[in-house]
């Protein structure tokens, strides 16, 4: 694959479409698990929905997957730029 085209704007937004489709489902993934483990959270701590204590535990684990999911995207999109703009990829 040869080296993005950065001269134009036409290159440049096709770029950007590109990095963007790097790690999309992790990112999304990611999103998804840490707005349900902080809407858990906040629901253990209100005491609504009848939710035991144990429940936090598992909100917390959610949370903590969830960042790790985000990271590992921002990680695989930065290598993609890196080898990209090396003609590497």
């Amino acid at each position: 694959m040869t080296r993005p085209n950065l001269d134009n704007d036409e290159g440049r937004a096709a770029y950007r479409a590109e990095l963007r489709r790097v790690g999309w489902p992790l990112r999304w993934g990611g999103l998804a698990l840490i707005v349900v483990a902080a809407g858990l959270v906040l629901a253990v701590k209100d005491g609504k929905f009848g939710l035991s204590e144990d429940l936090l535990l598992v909100a917390y684990g959610l949370l903590a997957a969830g960042w790790v999911l985000v990271v590992t995207a921002i990680f695989m999109r930065t290598r993609h730029h890196k080898r990209r703009l090396a003609e590497g990829l």
